[in-house]
């Protein structure tokens, strides 16, 4: 093979490989922002609901966006429905753990018991 299609050949495929990487880059970058909007607006719910300050809100809304991304990414495993049950209610425990720090115990409370009551709803 000549030197010239080699580098053809190189120059075909890193493009590709580009092309791919910045896709994937941009899918993520987009799901990221969709994620953060919907956080924002569920924040400034619980806000009114608990009577959050302005940092307690931040703190709520950041938890959002870090306990979805890691329950989504549970959920599109190909783990079997058992071990994905069994590894939510870990996150779950970790999250009201990570809640429990910034929220007082009244606020804590009606939290989990409103968060129920939605749940049940859906």
């Amino acid at each position: 093979m000549k030197v010239q299609h080699r580098i053809a050949l190189i120059s075909v495929a890193a493009a590709a490989v580009a092309g791919f990487v910045y896709s994937q880059i941009y899918i993520h970058e987009k799901n990221r922002r969709e994620i953060r909007e919907v956080a924002s607006e569920l924040a400034l719910t619980w806000k009114d609901q608990l009577q959050l300050n302005s940092t307690q809100t931040q703190l709520l809304e950041d938890s959002i966006i870090e306990y979805t991304i890691k329950k989504n990414e549970i959920i599109n495993s190909s783990l079997g429905t058992t071990q994905q049950i069994n590894k939510l209610k870990s996150i779950q425990k970790n999250e009201y753990k990570s809640l429990r720090k910034f929220l007082g115990e009244d606020q804590f409370e009606n939290y989990v018991h409103l968060n129920k009551q939605l749940t049940r709803k859906s």
